[in-house]
């Protein structure tokens, strides 16, 4: 099965009832998209089974020329599957979260998620660099019209920030990727990746691409926009904001800023890792005085979306497994994160702390979700943030033991911020009636969370399956960036001996020394 079309159907299937959603009835489509989403997810398991560990980089490959040297190549490496998986496993979950909470063109709202899906997908395999950017580009849309057409009261100030930030930030990209097909004579990604630009072209090239990927981190200070769209956004456009969308650009660092330019990459290292402590500091002070449930989520974002960056730039092989698996540990924590929000939402329709309380009396199984899901974010062990967390940190401090400590020191505030959300939410008194007579999870509401909770433990208990196929694709990364990596400034390891200078080893071996 590894000659079938396997990427282009999972993306011709959601695209088709997408389609077909927009011609009918509310009841009609949700049970459509719901249909056309668990079938996508059967899809992405398969694609899970037959992707062969250790084989070729480039698995499920597809070529067809179209015109002008533009291809519909499609193809997927271990980093890529593990993002189309992640993305086809929270889409059915969206469609759940919107089953009660949508009722307002309901066929519309379905069908921008299914084109949303559509989109995702053709990212994460694209391996034409023009076709990326139409489906980076594209996939804005949806997002646009969920928040603009079904969020809050201020939603058209937040879908408008929300594009423009991330649009004006790819302009710059899409001229970059001209220059480079233009320089190398090919807009296949796969030889772009082997491609040594000039160092002095790198440059410029790296700043394009950075101005694109750090607003979709997003990266501090450019992350304004967030927050905003998450607050508007219903529940379902958050939990696929936060467990997608953000990963777009983690996505786009890996696949094209590291490796397509690695001794500009090594150049800014250090602003790479001085945005990320900042980031980390700065947004979980500011998390930890939010009033807003969403918006102390959405701060928590930036500050684990930064633990990604930094790991990403510390070009080594603990330091890339660590970003990738923190990657996906908070699109399936926050996206659950999000998911126990709107399940209070629904009931009590606002987001403010302060008219909750009490609810480990009243709804103990949502409160158990709750805090497992909190003890995730914090980096229990035992779940997949403890595993991000800890490779992520091992890699940061092989290159900077500083960074590795502001960086720490983050983690410690976010347990400040998440716990203290937590301890409002669920201990204390009601602190209004209606609080008090909320009833405690549905069926449908078991449904959502008991499946992200499988796969955090699973992750947390056993992360080979995820890790595995990504391993042979992070090592070629890290022997492309070995050539360029900046020296570390972290201590010996006590006990590790000392890497020695050739001439104390060319004395050693003269005098016998140390032959005992």
């Amino acid at each position: 099965m590894t000659g079938y079309p396997l990427l282009s159907l999972l993306m011709l299937v959601p695209l088709v009832a997408g389609l077909a959603c927009l011609f009918l009835q509310a009841a009609a489509a949700r049970q459509l998209a719901l249909g056309a989403t668990l079938v996508n997810l059967a899809g992405g398991v398969l694609l899970w089974r037959l992707y062969e560990v250790g084989g070729p980089q480039w698995q499920f490959q597809e070529y067809a020329p179209l015109f002008s040297g533009f291809a519909w190549a499609l193809g997927i490496d271990g980093i890529a599957l593990m993002l189309i998986l992640l993305s086809v496993f929270l889409m059915p979950l969206c469609i759940l979260a919107s089953w009660r909470a949508i009722d307002t063109r309901v066929g519309e709202y379905m069908a921008a998620f299914l084109f949303m899906e559509t989109l995702m997908i053709g990212v994460f395999a694209a391996q034409d660099l023009i076709l990326f950017y139409v489906f980076f580009e594209a996939g804005l849309i949806p997002m646009y019209l969920i928040i603009g057409i079904w969020g809050g009261d201020n939603r058209i100030y937040a879908s408008y920030k929300f594009f423009l930030y991330t649009l004006l930030g790819s302009v710059l990209m899409l001229i970059a990727m001209l220059w480079m097909i233009t320089t190398a004579g090919t807009s296949y990604i796969p030889d772009l990746m082997q491609t040594d630009f000039p160092a002095g072209a790198q440059t410029w090239l790296w700043l394009a691409f950075f101005a694109s990927f750090a607003v979709k981190m997003p990266m501090w200070p450019v992350h304004t926009w967030l927050p905003d769209a998450h607050v508007q956004a219903p529940t379902a456009g958050s939990v696929i904001l936060a467990g997608v969308l953000l990963k777009m650009g983690g996505y786009g660092f890996i696949r094209f800023s590291l490796p397509m330019f690695p001794e500009a990459s090594a150049q800014f290292t250090w602003l790479i890792l001085g945005l990320s402590m900042a980031a980390v500091v700065i947004t979980s002070l500011i998390a930890l005085v939010q009033e807003d449930m969403k918006k102390l989520i959405a701060y928590s974002s930036v500050a684990h979306m930064a633990i990604v960056t930094a790991g990403l730039f510390a070009f080594n092989v603990q330091g890339l497994e660590g970003a990738m698996i923190m990657m996906l540990s908070h699109g399936l924590v926050s996206g659950a994160l999000f998911l126990c929000v709107g399940v209070i939402y629904d009931r009590l329709h606002t987001r403010e702390i302060a008219r909750y309380g009490g609810l480990a009396d009243t709804m103990p199984r949502y409160a158990v979700f709750f805090l497992f899901f909190t003890m995730a974010a914090i980096g229990l062990p035992g779940t997949s943030g403890f595993v991000a967390e800890f490779l992520s940190l091992a890699g940061v401090y092989q290159i900077s033991s500083w960074a590795a400590l502001v960086l720490t020191t983050g983690i410690i505030l976010g347990a400040g911020y998440m716990l203290y959300l937590y301890a409002r939410i669920a201990y204390g008194g009601h602190r209004t009636p209606e609080a008090a007579r909320m009833p405690d999870l549905t069926a449908r509401e078991w449904t959502l969370l008991t499946p992200i909770a499988a796969a955090v433990l699973w992750m947390g208990v056993y992360p080979e399956p995820f890790l595995a196929p990504m391993r042979n694709d992070i090592a070629a990364l890290e022997a492309r960036l070995a050539r360029a990596a900046p020296a570390g400034d972290a201590l010996p390891v006590i006990g590790e001996p000392r890497e020695l200078p050739a001439n104390a080893i060319a004395h050693r071996a003269a005098t016998g020394e140390g032959h005992h």
